[in-house]
């Protein structure tokens, strides 16, 4: 998997995992090339167009799979909470409240057991998916992350999360939902359902799957939250590492296709007016208006821009403290729990989902306070209801254990699907006390930090936006209460306090700020959203990284960031790299690839010949040896043999003084031939690059020299590319010529892709150990390079943008050194790497 070794930070004592990189290395046979070639132009356009195609039927498909989790998530909470008011209000007069809390309890346990038993058949489909998708987009392969049997593990899973009161959110896992069906939709195969297959054989590589995931991830987002242009910024900004302009607008027109798609569906259904598109995200912020009887009230002002830049660094604060909480917690489960029977996974979903239960049945019960409804609550103005939605606000409010015209405050918040619990913080004309706010931001704070990282399908942005919500609808009654500041529209500062706290969880902030101005369908909050953010993502940052850095960081992916501090400048790029190369030949003999391929686990080779002093007497013997000497020679570049046939072509002109000085030149050039320039060149020895790892010599007797001997760089050449030639028999025989090897095309080597088969599950008693494999047909011939001495900062930016798996460090003469790695480029890598300079200086 890796050219290199896995590196932890010096605190973490945490086990890591081997991450596979994606393929982006473009190769010779390069599908688009084989295709278009085949190709005039109306058929080019076609097969432009059949993209177009596939991303609209991914953004439709990501907005059915939002539809279904938001139905059946609906339909089970309205059953839940139907049956728990009725009992409630029953109980309150007979005093069998113990009844109610137990059908409560029986509800959720047994929501929470079956989205459990789902992770267990699908590890992977486990948390939001954001940190998953972000490495694949990053270019790391997470096993499974994009399977068929991950998005039905994780859409039914988290409408039963959700739907068992867990305090997650169903918006995250869309995001998940539509990567995976970006990457399987343009397959036309599935893994899950080998018997349905297509022959499509188009799309079929790891760079176009990547760009249709970043559509899906995109449709994801503006699924649920309506905000197809938010959607696009996230999948931009959190993780993909190579971006063009036509990709940007396949992924918007994919945006735009799921967002709509779920507006047509969602209104036909709640208001049966088809096509009215009433709807446009699974989460709704509603309309934020001040109410015209209060003339005072406006939704913002420039002072209120003091109070949100507060607002920010407290939010920032709390998201830094929710990240160092939950990573402790990360922690000790990976110490703790996953070591343990599966079963354990389960059993600790079940606490939390008890835990709870019981906490918001008893804060509801204890902790809730009654509240006078408003006179305005009974005639429907624009402050208190929702154009847009079929149940208003006023309508959610809970009676729990209050007399008649007064409302429980706490469970209002508690006993209603979180959406509903935010819009009354945004909405609700009726006062929170503060301290029922209070408690309540402090049991969800606390709730929800420790429920996110179970063994169940969870997100988190709207656990969060409750949370900030929350806070911010605290502060705007403390501002209101205790400063008397009465223009204040409460909605605006629990909108804030909801973007703070968000923020200092994820630390995003171009797309989140998109993604809550198109939620709120207003404008005017672009700013004070926006410098929250900010804040927000300042302070938290000074502390920790973001949520889901975090859990990338404790499995170990190597996700590479935008760019290096500019301190790595120190270091250059044989600072870095790994010189300890596994290679082959452009022939080999299958025995040597067989050896090489069951005793490492590199995903690729650089394809050398040796720099030997005697290849004239090779080249009278081994035929093996003679084909690569002879491929050595017709691959070098040298100043004499350009210019002999720059020589060459100017005999074509009809100039005599061209054909003079060709004459000149060719005459000049005889004598040398004696000696034969090419061949001083190739029998020279240069002097090997130095050995930067000493210690880790394979024998104490070998010298530096055939250690590190030179080695003439010709190209790279894939595992998978090796296996398939094995696995199809591609080769010839030590008596005959490398013409008669078969050639396959693009097609044949693609054709078990994903899954190509793997070297040990080879029958090798059908492969001749003493044949011969001529790789240069498959290799790359021509890929990205780098000079020992170029700066890391450089080296980064090169493999960063261009979507880079592995970058061979070749010095002047045309002699690979070293090889870079994804793994070479981590943060803790160069931090190393800096030390060690350091320490030599």
């Amino acid at each position: 998997t890796i050219l290199g070794e896995t590196h932890e930070e010096e605190d973490e004592i945490l086990p890591r995992k081997d991450y596979e990189s994606l393929d982006y290395d473009r190769c010779i046979n390069d599908p688009y090339l084989e295709i278009l070639e085949s190709m005039d132009n109306k058929k080019a356009q076609r097969y432009e167009a059949v993209k177009w195609v596939l991303v609209f039927a991914i953004g439709v498909c990501t907005g059915l799979v939002g539809l279904f989790v938001d139905f059946f998530v609906r339909l089970f909470t309205q059953l839940k909470f139907q049956v728990v008011q009725s009992s409630v209000e029953e109980c309150t007069e007979k005093g069998c409240l113990a009844l109610s809390l137990l059908e409560l309890l029986g509800f959720n346990l047994t929501f929470v057991f079956l989205a459990s038993l789902l992770v267990l058949i699908q590890p992977v489909a486990a948390g939001s998916g954001i940190p998953e998708i972000k490495c694949y987009l990053n270019g790391v392969k997470v096993p499974g992350v994009v399977r068929l049997r991950t998005v039905v593990c994780k859409a039914t899973g988290v409408l039963f999360s959700v739907a068992g009161g867990l305090f997650v959110g169903k918006e995250g896992p869309m995001i998940h939902s539509g990567a995976v069906v970006g990457a399987g939709l343009p397959q036309f195969q599935s893994i899950s359902l080998r018997k349905i297959q297509f022959n499509f054989p188009y799309f079929r590589s790891d760079r176009d799957k990547r760009d249709f995931v970043s559509a899906g991830a995109a449709a994801g987002v503006a699924a649920a939250f309506g905000a197809p242009i938010g959607g696009t910024l996230f999948s931009l900004e959190e993780g993909s590492s190579f971006w063009n302009q036509g990709l940007t607008w396949k992924v918007l027109f994919c945006s735009m296709a799921a967002t709509f798609t779920l507006n047509f569906f969602r209104s036909g259904i709640q208001f049966g007016s088809w096509g009215s598109f009433q709807l446009p995200g699974l989460l709704n912020f509603g309309e934020f208006k001040c109410s015209e009887s209060d003339k005072k009230c406006h939704l913002w002002t420039a002072v209120d821009l003091g109070f949100f830049i507060l607002m920010g660094i407290v939010g920032g604060l709390l998201g830094a403290t929710f990240n160092c909480l939950n990573k402790r917690l990360a922690k000790y489960r990976m110490r703790n729990v996953h070591p343990k029977p599966k079963l354990v996974r389960v059993l600790e979903s079940l606490l939390v989902s008890l835990t709870t239960t019981v906490m918001v049945f008893v804060a509801s019960m204890v902790l809730g306070e009654c509240r006078q409804m408003s006179s305005s609550r009974h005639s429907g103005n624009d402050t208190l209801s929702l154009q847009d939605i079929s149940e208003d606000v006023n309508s959610s409010v809970k009676t729990f254990f209050c007399p008649n015209e007064t409302y429980n405050d706490m469970a209002t918040l508690f006993f209603n699907p979180q959406e509903s619990a935010i819009l009354q913080l945004f909405h609700q004309d009726g006062t929170f006390s503060p301290i029922t706010l209070s408690l309540f931001f402090l049991l969800y704070f606390l709730l929800s930090c420790w429920t996110y990282g179970i063994s169940v399908p969870s997100g988190l942005f709207v656990p969060s936006l409750l949370c900030g919500a929350a806070f911010g609808r605290l502060v705007a009654n403390l501002l209101k209460s205790y400063i008397g500041l009465d223009h204040i529209y409460s909605g605006t500062f629990a909108l804030i306090g909801a973007a703070a706290f968000l923020g200092g969880v994820v630390r995003m902030t171009i797309s989140l700020t998109v993604i809550l101005i198109e939620s709120t369908n207003e404008i005017t909050y672009g700013l004070p959203i926006m410098i929250t953010l900010m804040v927000a993502k300042w302070t938290g940052d000074f502390f920790n990284k973001g949520i889901y850095d975090i859990h990338v960081n404790l499995r170990g992916v190597p996700l590479l960031e935008w760019e290096t501090g500019v301190e790595m400048d120190k270091l250059r790029a044989s600072d870095i790299m790994e010189p300890n190369l596994t290679y082959v030949y452009p022939h080999t003999r299958i025995q040597s690839l067989v050896s090489i391929l069951r005793t490492t686990v590199h995903h690729a080779f650089p394809v050398v010949t040796e720099n030997r002093g005697n290849e004239r007497e090779f080249m009278k013997g081994n035929q093996l040896i003679s084909n690569n000497i002879k491929f050595k020679k017709s691959s070098i570049l040298t100043r004499a043999g350009e210019q002999r046939k720059r020589s060459q072509s100017m005999k074509s002109y009809p100039s005599s003084e061209l054909r003079n000085m060709c004459d000149e030149h060719i005459a000049t050039e005889e004598p040398p031939e004696k000696e034969d320039l090419l061949q001083q060149m190739l029998e020279r020895r240069y002097t090997p690059y130095p050995n930067l790892y000493p210690d880790q010599s394979p024998s104490e007797e070998w010298t530096m020299e055939e250690r590190f001997r030179p080695l003439t760089f010709h190209g790279l050449i894939l595992r998978s590319q090796l296996v398939t030639l094995l696995d199809r028999g591609v080769c010839y025989s030590e008596s005959q010529s490398s013409a008669s090897q078969p050639r396959l095309s693009h097609t044949e080597m693609s054709e078990d892709y994903p899954r190509y088969p793997d070297i040990h599950d080879l029958d090798l008693t059908l492969l001749n150990p003493r044949m011969i494999v001529d790789v240069t047909p498959y290799m790359n011939p021509s890929p990205f390079t780098v000079s020992p001495n170029t700066h890391v900062s450089q080296v980064f930016n090169l493999f960063r943008t261009m979507g880079l798996r592995h970058l061979p460090v070749v010095n002047a003469v045309g002699e690979v050194v070293g090889i870079i790695t994804r793994h070479n480029l981590t943060h803790e890598f160069l931090q190393a790497r800096l030390r060690q300079h350091y320490q030599t200086i």
